[in-house]
C-alpha cells in the first residue's frame, strides 16, 4: 500500500520539478539581469520605476482599459449565454462558434480591419453625427477602439470560462424555482444564477485582465501606449528597467492567479461545510 501511494508522489514530483525549473530559471535570469551592475548588485531598475516618464500613465491607462473591457465583456456574454440556455438551447453551437471565431483571426489582421473602418468612417460620414463617434473612440486619453479590440480578442477565453461555470449549474431549474417564488426575470438571474457563477466570472475577468496587460500588437499599430507598449519603448533605451517591469508585471499576474485560486477554494470549502 505504501508503494502505491508513493508512486503518484514520484510522478507528481517528476512532472512538477521540470515545469517549475522551466518557469523559474528564466525568471531568475531576468531578475539577475535587472540587478546586475558593473559595481555590484543594484536595484536602481526597480526603485526608479515610479519616477520613470510614462510609467504611471501607461499603467493606469492599461488598468482602466482592462476594467472597462471586463465590464463590457461580461455584460455582453452573461445575459446572452443565460438566455440561450433557458430559451434557445439549439443556438448554443451557434453562439460558441461566434465567440470562438476571433481565435482564427490574427491580431494583425484584426488591427488592419479596425484601421480600415477608422479610415472609412471620416471619409464617408463627415457630414453626419456619426463622425464625432469616430473621433470620440480614438481619443488618446482613453481609446475606446482598444476596448473594442480587447473585447473581441478576449471573447473566446471568457466564453470558455463562463461556459464551464454554466455547465455546472442547472440554470433552467434555478430560474423556474425563483420565478415560482415570485421573482422577476432580472432578479432571478441576478440573485440566483450570478452568485452561482462567481468562480466562472472571476476566471473570465482574470483571463481578460491578463490579456489586456500583455497585449502589444494592436495598441502599437494603432499608435497608443498602454503598459506593454511602454515596456517595449523603455527597452530600447533602458534594458534593465524594461526587464524589471516585465518581472513585476509577471509577479502581479501570478499573485492575482493565486488569490483567485485561494478564493475559489475558500468558497468551495464554505459550500461543502454544513
Amino acid at each position: 500500500m505504501a508503494q502505491l501511494t508513493s508512486r503518484p508522489r514520484l510522478w507528481r514530483a517528476a512532472v512538477l520539478l521540470p515545469a517549475g525549473l522551466y518557469f523559474l530559471v528564466p525568471m531568475a535570469a531576468s531578475v539577475w539581469f535587472s540587478i546586475d551592475d558593473a559595481d555590484g548588485l543594484s536595484f536602481d531598475a526597480y526603485t526608479g520605476l515610479l519616477s520613470a516618464p510614462g510609467f504611471t500613465d501607461s499603467l493606469v491607462l492599461t488598468l482602466e482599459l482592462a476594467a472597462v473591457t471586463v465590464v463590457v465583456l461580461l455584460l455582453l456574454l452573461v445575459p446572452a449565454m443565460i438566455a440561450v440556455r433557458i430559451g434557445a438551447p439549439k443556438l448554443r453551437p451557434v453562439l460558441e462558434v461566434v465567440c470562438t471565431l476571433p481565435l482564427v483571426v490574427p491580431p494583425v489582421a484584426l488591427t488592419a480591419g479596425l484601421i480600415g473602418v477608422l479610415r472609412w468612417g471620416p471619409d464617408h460620414l463627415m457630414d453626419t453625427p456619426f463622425f464625432q463617434t469616430f473621433v470620440f473612440v480614438q481619443q488618446p486619453e482613453f481609446p475606446l477602439v482598444l476596448v473594442v479590440a480587447y473585447v473581441l480578442m478576449a471573447l473566446p477565453l471568457a466564453h470558455r470560462a463562463l461556459d464551464s461555470g454554466l455547465r455546472a449549474v442547472d440554470v433552467r431549474t434555478l430560474v423556474e424555482a425563483a420565478r415560482n417564488c415570485g421573482a422577476s426575470w432580472p432578479r432571478a438571474v441576478l440573485s440566483v444564477i450570478v452568485p452561482n457563477l462567481r468562480g466562472a466570472l472571476l476566471n473570465a475577468a482574470f483571463l481578460t485582465l491578463a490579456l489586456v496587460l500583455g497585449e502589444f500588437t494592436t495598441a502599437s499599430i494603432l499608435g497608443y501606449q498602454p503598459f506593454a507598449v511602454w515596456i517595449y519603448s523603455v527597452g530600447n533605451s533602458r534594458g534593465q528597467m524594461s526587464v524589471a517591469v516585465s518581472v513585476l508585471s509577471l509577479l502581479i499576474t501570478w499573485v492575482l492567479l493565486l488569490l483567485l485560486a485561494a478564493a475559489g477554494r475558500e468558497r468551495r470549502h464554505k459550500t461543502a461545510t454544513p
